[in-house]
């Protein structure tokens, strides 16, 4: 949140989604991904963005609900 701000980061809508062990689906509005991002990037966590897609159908990740 430091990078995006409080307005970026409602403007990134993001949602969380669980993918499986210790990794996380996050849904972004399209618009917002470069800066989510680099928001991830510059993180002082180990955060990787492994993949990218339109649909969770395309990322072949079943959601745990």
């Amino acid at each position: 949140i430091e990078y995006l701000g409080v307005l970026g980061w409602s403007r990134a809508a993001p949602v969380f989604l669980p993918a499986g062990d210790r990794k996380w689906v996050v849904a972004v509005e399209r618009k917002e991904l470069v800066h989510v991002r680099a928001a991830l990037a510059l993180a002082k966590e180990n955060l990787d963005v492994l993949r990218v897609s339109g649909t969770l159908k395309g990322l072949g990740v079943r959601i745990k609900k």
